[in-house]
């Protein structure tokens, strides 16, 4: 017998679709039974960061590139940013992951999945997710994607359809990133605007997903970057296929604003949502200039949409999580505060998610 169970909120329905044995049920004349069952989704129940400890500013920028501290900030809205030196990306995302298990209240065997969002580390394989585990002492299994700077609300979807599988209770999220060694630095119109850090996120069972949404739109090669390749003997053509990380600015900036403002109008219009019902709007901290425009076509006051990348840069997937943390850990975060966080990066891909704290 073919059972499914239903289950609404903000008027959208999710239907679940069971094979069971048909003793004990009294089906109805149609063959189904409808069952009623409490759908539990994700909450957020820790959060933490970490950043590295040489502060660059766009002073000591403007000593190699022909650019200013003015010329910066009034295109982007940064002041300085964190780079790598002594110390490495791991370091940063076995911290990151500490402070959120730490703001958790749970240990490390008490993690059931880890998912970690990062574009480039020391190593191809393993994966940056089973190295963390191996330091942090946590035993199960790590999965490492890369979604550019939309990482952390693909990693929310995937943790929830974890969760929802029945597969992992408590899941840590890690977003890790260290753009500094993709950029050229000789290039001011990319270099200026990227900082590395880590954040991570726990999540565990609860009620205050509402819903989350994801996407990969072709704007072509807006943003790309190439890899390194081992030749190999049979390689005749030679080609070297490492490139640095290469942005159509205007391109970005206009695909940007329009998919963020249209993602964030059709998940709010999806939930019968007004712009108001949102406590927060936390934005990929691409560029001051981007969250400002989308700002203006939502309408709502300055004060709702928090911003980091003053002090810290774009920090691709990390971005997020480091806002959230920052809000968190600052007490303006309090219990059924409503947040709409929305991200784009390279693909084009998107994310967009409303999640009661």
């Amino acid at each position: 017998m073919q059972v499914f169970a239903t289950k609404s909120r903000h008027s959208q329905p999710i239907t679940h679709f069971y094979h069971i044995p048909k003793q004990g049920l009294t089906p109805c004349g149609c063959g189904f039974v409808l069952l009623h069952i409490k759908y539990t989704t994700m909450k957020i129940i820790g959060t933490g960061s970490s950043h590295p400890e040489r502060k660059v500013t766009n002073h000591d920028l403007a000593q190699f590139l022909d650019t200013s501290d003015e010329w910066i900030a009034t295109r982007t809205g940064i002041r300085e940013r964190r780079i790598l030196t002594k110390d490495n990306i791991t370091d940063l995302a076995v911290e990151a992951a500490i402070d959120a298990l730490n703001n958790s209240q749970k240990e490390p065997g008490q993690i059931d999945y880890i998912i970690c969002s990062n574009i480039i580390n020391d190593y191809l394989t393993p994966g940056l997710s089973a190295i963390i585990q191996s330091k942090i002492g946590t035993h199960c299994p790590c999965l490492d994607i890369n979604t550019a700077c939309t990482g952390f609300v693909y990693a929310l979807q995937l943790a929830e359809s974890l969760q929802v599988a029945g597969m992992a209770k408590n899941i840590l999220i890690i977003c890790a990133e260290e753009v500094s060694k993709m950029v050229d630095w000789t290039d001011r119109a990319s270099c200026i605007l990227f900082g590395d850090a880590a954040a991570a996120a726990v999540v565990a069972p609860g009620d205050n997903l509402i819903k989350i949404k994801t996407d990969c739109i072709d704007c072509g090669d807006v943003i790309i970057s190439g890899s390194r390749h081992e030749k190999t003997p049979f390689d005749t053509e030679g080609n070297d296929k490492y490139f640095p990380l290469a942005m159509n600015g205007r391109e970005v900036y206009k695909h940007a604003v329009t998919i963020a403002t249209y993602k964030i109008e059709s998940i709010l219009k999806e939930c019968g949502m007004a712009h108001s019902d949102i406590t927060y709007y936390l934005l990929h901290q691409a560029n001051l200039r981007i969250s400002e425009a989308i700002r203006t076509h939502i309408g709502e006051d300055e004060s709702k949409f928090p911003s980091n990348i003053e002090s810290f840069g774009n920090m691709s997937s990390a971005g997020i999580p480091c806002l959230l943390d920052d809000l968190n850990k600052g007490g303006k975060l309090k219990e059924g505060d409503r947040l709409l966080l929305c991200a784009f990066g390279a693909g084009f891909t998107t994310g967009t998610c409303i999640i009661d704290w």
